[in-house]
């Protein structure tokens, strides 16, 4: 059934946003996307209505209710259409910055900015895949900057559900070295400078660590802190707003987003509409380090929020369609560690062994830096 809908996507304001004029046509998918909101000066063009409050995206879309369907355990990286290193440095896509946008509060410590590039299709990844960009420019030996990868934002279909775009969540990196020197991050700040309009070079799509699990009754936990929330953005997506012929999400999610700050919190206002759409799907969990403690007045780190459910998750973490997934600051795996390691034991296994079980069948996923 061929449907016309409109699609926005929801981010909180900021006073530091750059806009974009350039026309989406109407298309057909067999996904659809609901509302989500960049903060953006007015402007209208084509299939875009750019207004003080939302980007609203007009889409031609073709939707069919999918049957819950059970899936036999196999990899996911097996499947013979996930693409790898299409593009590479030498051989780089050259695509265009469509929307960049800063995502938290201005009194937040550090800025973080969710951008979006055209890809015209030619840059077919999935999620939990990553890209690679190229800075402009050269260092100080004269030489191309080399690339920096980072975890794709969006699902597979792209924020515009058209396939012919790739999202980012990137921290501007800006830091006092022991000379007292400010030091700016050369591809994270170039990203976070993009203008509409302006060229990036793009490198992959790279990476099967994070694809997704085929089981879609499967239970997915997800752990990430800051930007590390990116994959888990493009899994949710294609969980609780999109709608596909052939994947129907009938398990459960559950995120645990750990940030410093709540001004700092990454998409809150998208997962919040997410746990209202499917409140038996989704799971949500914030750690505020700086504004939240625990009973024994600690700081509220992942970690800390995760031990105040640890029976839970090791109940769901005996389960074969069980995935955990982790995004993010390399020191949260060491704190789930300590929380999992007297449960294990209580029931006689060994943590860091079953772990490794654990990873060998694809249940632990982990992508730190």
């Amino acid at each position: 059934m061929a449907t016309s809908l409109t699609a926005a996507v929801s981010l909180p304001s900021s006073k530091s946003s750059s806009s974009s004029t350039s026309a989406l046509s109407s298309r057909t998918s067999s996904i659809f996307s609901d509302r989500i909101s960049f903060p953006k000066n007015s402007a209208y063009t084509g299939g875009i209505s750019v207004s003080n409050n939302a980007v609203t995206i007009t889409s031609q879309v073709t939707t069919t209710e999918a049957a819950p369907v059970k899936v036999e355990k196999i990899s996911k990286k097996d499947d013979e259409g996930i693409v790898v290193n299409k593009f590479k440095p030498k051989n780089p896509y050259i695509g265009r910055c469509l929307l960049n946008t800063k995502i938290t509060g201005d009194d937040a410590p550090g800025e973080t900015w969710h951008m979006v590039f055209t890809t015209e299709g030619e840059v077919p990844y999935r999620e939990g895949q990553s890209i690679g960009i190229i800075p402009e420019g050269v260092d100080k030996n004269g030489k191309p900057h080399k690339l920096r990868l980072y975890s794709i934002a969006s699902s597979a279909i792209g924020d515009f559900g058209d396939s012919k775009t790739v999202s980012l969540c990137v921290k501007r990196l800006v830091y006092t070295n022991d000379q007292g020197e400010e030091v700016k991050g050369v591809c994270s700040n170039f990203l976070c400078d993009l203008k509409p309009g302006s060229e990036v070079t793009i490198t992959g799509p790279i990476g099967k660590e994070m694809l997704m699990p085929k089981d879609p009754n499967a239970t997915i936990i997800m752990l990430g802190t800051g930007t590390g929330i990116a994959p888990f953005r493009s899994f949710l997506w294609k969980m609780f707003f999109e709608k596909h012929e052939n994947y129907k999400f009938n398990g459960l999610a559950w995120l645990f987003l750990g940030v410093p700050t709540s001004s700092s919190l990454l998409y809150k206002e998208e997962f919040e509409l997410m746990k209202e759409k499917a409140p038996e799907n989704f799971r949500l969990d914030f750690a505020v380090s700086r504004e939240q403690t625990n009973d024994k007045g600690e700081k509220m780190y992942i970690q800390t929020r995760m031990a105040q459910y640890a029976e839970e998750l090791w109940e769901l973490l005996k389960k074969d369609n069980t995935f955990v997934y982790m995004c993010g600051l390399k020191g949260m795996e060491k704190g789930i560690d300590d929380i999992m390691v007297s449960l294990a034991a209580k029931d006689g296994i060994d943590w860091l062994e079953y772990k490794r079980t654990l990873k060998k069948a694809e249940q632990w996923n982990v992508e730190v830096y």
